[in-house]
């Protein structure tokens, strides 16, 4: 049964895909998944904006090459940065599948927006894209003035996996005395793999998009075992000390599974003396920010995250907890 906190639009969208009664990602072979994520994705992803240019290269890494994509802007150096990590679960999404929210985010920013290419589940599990999206961030930051950016005002971003891998990578920048980040944007990321017992994960685990059986799939695909689950660097909600992490916008999906634990991370860090703005959209189901075709509120959340981005490091930033 349908949420009755559904937006009306969000409730149409969702009955007209069960009647198309295509079958669910998870009941699908990993290569056909992805190809049938991309199809019904294409429809509801909208137009890419405008950027000066776009750049695909490979970047040497510790275990291989990393396949990158710089969007430049129109808008003079130096420019923030944001280092952006596509969603999908870490088995589906790729440079292309978000075209859209990183040509939007670098066009409103006035920013320099790098996709990563991170290799995907189940051929490469844990924490293999974890790696990849960390060595991609430090490759940023040592490559500052070949990008026109201003390496003070570095951004990890991410929707989903890609949330949760921006998430990580601000734990290892820290840890590691890796590239110093001047915000980390995680839209409706993915914070705790190793239980899925929270209130709204039993609320929406079916027929809200993203479900109860679709996660765990990707978890089974990206997981080497449950043990992987209880890793920081799989679950950042598990990690013991969240002081010191850059300032945080959380946005989350009021009809989401991980909605939840989102929060719990978010009120984490404010306790742990981070800056966090949290911002809930209401009605909304998980993949909202990549639907701006269909949904205005996908148009609203870019333009907060270009906002953040814009802004990043050139203030303190305020700590307020919102929704």
């Amino acid at each position: 049964m349908l949420s009755e906190k559904l937006d009306p639009q969000v409730r149409r969208f969702l009955q007209s895909a069960e009647a198309e009664g295509k079958p669910p990602l998870e009941s699908l072979p990993v290569a056909e998944a992805r190809l049938a994520a991309i199809e019904r994705m294409a429809p509801v992803r909208g137009t890419p904006e405008s950027v000066a240019s776009t750049e695909n290269r490979l970047i040497a890494a510790p275990e291989g090459e990393i396949p990158i994509r710089i969007y430049t802007p129109a808008a003079d150096a130096p420019r923030p940065a944001a280092v952006f990590f596509h969603g999908g679960g870490w088995v589906l999404g790729s440079l292309d599948t978000h075209e859209m929210v990183c040509t939007a985010v670098a066009h409103r920013a006035g920013a320099v927006v790098i996709a990563v290419d991170y290799r995907l589940a189940p051929e490469h599990k844990f924490p293999a894209a974890v790696t990849d999206c960390y060595a991609a961030t430090v490759w940023v930051a040592d490559n500052a003035n070949r990008l026109g950016i201003d390496p003070r005002r570095l951004c990890v971003c991410g929707d989903s996996a890609g949330g949760n891998l921006a998430a990580v990578v601000a734990l290892k920048s820290r840890d590691e005395g890796g590239p110093e980040i001047a915000l980390q944007t995680l839209i409706y990321p993915v914070m705790d793999l190793s239980s899925f017992n929270t209130s709204s994960y039993r609320e929406f685990a079916e027929g809200h998009s993203l479900t109860k059986p679709l996660m765990e799939w990707f978890r089974d695909n990206y997981l080497m075992s449950s043990e992987d689950g209880k890793d920081p660097h799989a679950s950042p909600l598990l990690a013991r000390d969240l002081r010191g992490l850059p300032p945080t916008l959380i946005i989350t999906a009021e009809c989401d599974p991980l909605v939840d634990e989102d929060e719990a991370y978010a009120r984490r860090l404010k306790e742990a003396g981070v800056p966090v703005t949290y911002t809930r959209y209401a009605g909304m189901i998980h993949p909202f920010f990549t639907m701006p075709g269909v949904f205005r509120q996908g148009h609203d959340a870019i333009q907060q995250v270009a906002d953040a981005v814009r802004t990043a490091g050139s203030a303190v930033a305020s700590s307020r907890f919102a929704q």
